[in-house]
C-alpha cells in the first residue's frame, strides 16, 4: 500500500490539480496495489495546511470521480484519507477554534456528520474506501489523547470513553454506505509525548473501532525516523503493530521505514501483520514496486532525510537534482 502522503498540491480552493493527477498516475502505474490519498479535509472551516485537498461539499465529487477512474485504469485501489485538521466551529455565528474540553455535544454530532457525509461523497466519487485519520496530532488524534481530552462526560476519562467518538463515526458511516464499502483508520501507536496517548490507549481504541465494524487499522506514530535505512531501523513501529495485532483481531497495516524486500518479507512471514504501507520509498522511486516485481530487489534509495517536505509537491531532492542535470 502507499500510505497517505501530504503533497501540498491542491489549489487555494482545495481542488485537485493536474500535478495531483500526474503524481498519482505515476504511483498507480508503478505497481502499488492500493493508494491512500494525502490528507483531505472534510470540514469547510479547515484552512491550516498549505495545498490541502477539500471534500466538504458535493461540488468536489465530479473531479474526484475523474481521479478515481484514472487510478482504476491501472488496476489499483484508491482510498481517501478523511480528516478534520482542527476544532473550528461556529459559536454565536462566529468561527472559533474550540478546545476539546469545550466542545458541545452538538459540535461532536457535527463532527460525526462531517465524516458520514464525506463517506457518502467518497462512495459516489468511486473511491474503494476511506481512511479515518486518527494520527499525527490532527483533531481525532488529539480527541482520544489524555493529554488533550480533559472533558468530564461520556467522551472522556477512560480510553474507552475517549474512543467513543470513533465508534460513533464508524456507526454513522456504516448506516449510509453499508458493509461492502471499506472503512479503515490510521492511528498513533503512541504520541511519544509525556502525558499523551500510549500503546495501551491505542489498543483500547482499536478494540472500540473493531467492535463498530472498522475493516483494517494502520499503525503509525507521532514521529518519523531519519535513521531508517535498508537493514537498519526498518519498520520502526513494528513492535507496536505486533502488540495491537496480538490483542485485536483486525487486519493491521504497518507504515514506517520500509526499505528492503528482505526486511518486508521477514516482517510479513514472522508476524501476523497483513499489510505494509510505504511513503518515502515511493517518493524516491514511484515505480519501486514494479522494479521489485521484475526481479531487481535492490533496496530503496531513500535515505529518510525528510528534505522532500521542503520541496514543491514534496518531491525527492535527488530526483529534482537529476532532472535538473538532465535538462
Amino acid at each position: 500500500m502507499r500510505s497517505a502522503t501530504w503533497l501540498a498540491l491542491a489549489d487555494d480552493e482545495g481542488n485537485l490539480t493536474d500535478s495531483i493527477f500526474d503524481t498519482y498516475r505515476e504511483l498507480a502505474d508503478g505497481g502499488v496495489g492500493t493508494i491512500v490519498t494525502g490528507i483531505t479535509t472534510i470540514s469547510p472551516h479547515d484552512n491550516l495546511i498549505e495545498g490541502i485537498a477539500q471534500f466538504h461539499s458535493d461540488k468536489f465529487i465530479n473531479q474526484h470521480k475523474k481521479f478515481t477512474d484514472m487510478i482504476h485504469e491501472y488496476d489499483c485501489k484508491i482510498f481517501m484519507q478523511t480528516a478534520i485538521v482542527d476544532s473550528i466551529f461556529y459559536i454565536d455565528d462566529e468561527l472559533y477554534k474550540v478546545p476539546i474540553t469545550k466542545l458541545s455535544h452538538e459540535h461532536i454530532d457535527e463532527v460525526v456528520n462531517l465524516f458520514k457525509n464525506a463517506a457518502i461523497r467518497a462512495k459516489s466519487a468511486g473511491y474503494d474506501g476511506i481512511q479515518l485519520h486518527v494520527a499525527h496530532g490532527f483533531f481525532l488524534s488529539t480527541f482520544i489523547s489524555p493529554l488533550y481530552n480533559g472533558r468530564n462526560d461520556q467522551y472522556a476519562g477512560s480510553p474507552e470513553n475517549r474512543a467513543k467518538i470513533l465508534g460513533d463515526i464508524i456507526d454513522s458511516i456504516r448506516e449510509v454506505v453499508g458493509k461492502n464499502f471499506c472503512v479503515i483508520a490510521k492511528i498513533n501507536c503512541d504520541d511519544f509525548t509525556e502525558g499523551g496517548l500510549n500503546i495501551n490507549d491505542c489498543i483500547v481504541a482499536c478494540k472500540v473501532m473493531k467492535a463498530h465494524g472498522i475493516d483494517a487499522i494502520e499503525i503509525s506514530g507521532n514521529f518519523t525516523s531519519r535513521e531508517a535505512r535498508a537493514g537498519a531501523n526498518e519498520g520502526y513501529f513494528q513492535k507496536y503493530a505486533v502488540a495491537v495485532k496480538e490483542r485485536v483481531d483486525i487486519p493491521i497495516i504497518l507504515v514506517g521505514g520500509h526499505r528492503s524486500v528482505e526486511a518486508m518479507n521477514n516482517l510479513i512471514n514472522k508476524t501476523d501483520i497483513e499489510f505494509l504501507s510505504l511513503s518515502r520509498a515511493l517518493i524516491r522511486e514511484p515505480a519501486i514496486i514494479n522494479r521489485w516485481k521484475s526481479g531487481d530487489i535492490k533496496p530503496s534509495k531513500c535515505i529518510g532525510g525528510n528534505m522532500c517536505y521542503r520541496t514543491p509537491g514534496h518531491k525527492c531532492i535527488f530526483n529534482l537534482r537529476l532532472n535538473k542535470k538532465n535538462r
